[in-house]
C-alpha cells in the first residue's frame, strides 16, 4: 500500500476534511494501492480542533514532524489552499525528497516565489504541479485536450463566486487552459462588490473575469469562426481533480506545465493590482 502524507498549515479545513473520502473512493473504483496514511500541520485549526484530533476523525496517523511526514511517505500532499503564503516554506523539504508532490490551490501569493518553488523542484527531479480542480471540469475537458482548440478561440469569459484572494485561481485556471501563457496585461472595471477584470492576449484574442458572491462557475467561450458556445456548468470538477491527482502519484508525470501554473500565478497578482487601479491597464509579470 503506498502512503501518502498531508502537509498543512491547519488540518480542519474544506480539502483535509474531503480529500481523503475522495481518495479512497477513487482508489476502490479503479483499483489503486494508496491512502491517506499520515497528516502533520503547523498549528490548530481556527475551529479549535488541533491535529491529534483531526487525525483521530480522520483515521489518519498523527506525525511528529513535517520531516517525519516526508520521510514516511511514498506521495506527498501539501495543503493550505487558502494560504499560500506558507507553500514556499511548507513545501521546502517535499521539494527536496524527489518524491512526487501535489501543492494545493493556490500555489503562491505570486510568480516570483512559484518560480522559487519549481527551481527547487527541479534542482532535486521532484516531480511537482498545482492546479484549481475547475481546470478538470468535464465541459471543458475536450476543449482543453485538444491541442487545435487554444488557436480557434478569440474570446474566453468566466464567471464564479467567492473572494478575489482565494477564489480568483479558479476562473484564471480555465483561462489559462483554454488560452494557454502569454497574457500581456489586465484592467480591472470593478464595483466595490462586483469583480470584473479583462485580460490582453497578443493577435487581439481577450479573457474576462466576472466574480461576484452568488455567480455559479460558467464559462462562455468564442471561437474565430463566428461560432460560439456556453458552458453553464462547470461538473464533475473534484472527482476527475482526484483521478488526475493520483494518476501523477502513479506516473509522476504532472498533468499541468509549469509555464501555465506560473501565469496564474501572474494574473492573480496583476488583478490584484489592477482591482487598486481602477481602468489602468497592469502588465502581467512574465520575468
Amino acid at each position: 500500500m503506498k502512503k501518502i502524507g498531508f502537509i498543512d498549515y491547519f488540518l480542519d479545513e474544506w480539502h483535509a476534511n474531503n480529500y481523503p473520502t475522495w481518495i479512497r473512493d477513487n482508489c476502490k473504483s479503479v483499483g489503486r494501492d494508496m491512502e491517506v496514511a499520515y497528516a502533520w500541520a503547523e498549528t490548530a485549526a481556527p475551529s479549535g480542533m488541533d491535529t491529534a484530533a483531526w487525525c483521530e476523525k480522520f483515521r489518519v496517523e498523527q506525525l511528529t514532524s513535517l520531516e517525519e511526514v516526508v520521510e514516511k511517505s511514498d506521495y506527498l500532499i501539501v495543503l493550505s489552499p487558502d494560504h499560500p503564503e506558507h507553500h514556499e516554506k511548507l513545501a521546502r523539504l517535499p521539494l527536496m525528497s524527489g518524491k512526487a508532490t501535489y501543492i494545493d490551490k493556490t500555489f503562491s501569493p505570486d510568480r516570483r516565489s512559484g518560480a522559487r518553488m519549481f527551481e527547487l523542484a527541479a534542482q532535486y527531479n521532484t516531480p511537482m504541479f498545482s492546479s484549481s480542480a475547475l481546470r478538470n471540469a468535464k465541459e471543458l475537458a475536450g476543449f482543453i485536450e485538444d491541442p487545435g482548440s487554444r488557436d480557434q478561440l478569440e474570446f474566453v469569459a468566466t464567471t464564479g463566486p467567492g473572494k478575489y484572494a482565494n477564489y480568483a485561481v479558479h476562473q484564471f485556471e480555465m483561462i489559462v487552459a483554454l488560452l494557454g501563457p502569454g497574457a500581456r496585461r489586465v484592467k480591472s472595471l470593478s464595483s466595490a462588490h462586483g469583480g470584473l477584470l479583462c485580460v490582453e492576449y497578443p493577435g487581439g484574442r481577450r479573457a474576462s473575469m466576472l466574480q461576484m458572491p452568488s455567480a455559479p462557475f460558467q464559462v462562455q467561450l468564442q471561437f474565430k469562426s463566428g461560432e460560439s458556445k456556453f458552458v453553464g456548468e462547470c461538473s464533475e470538477i473534484f472527482p476527475r481533480q482526484i483521478h488526475s491527482l493520483l494518476n501523477f502519484f502513479e506516473t509522476g508525470k504532472t498533468p499541468v506545465p509549469k509555464e501555465e501554473t506560473l501565469e496564474i500565478m501572474a494574473l492573480i497578482e496583476a488583478g490584484q493590482d489592477a482591482i487598486a487601479n481602477y481602468d489602468t491597464w497592469i502588465a502581467v509579470d512574465q520575468a
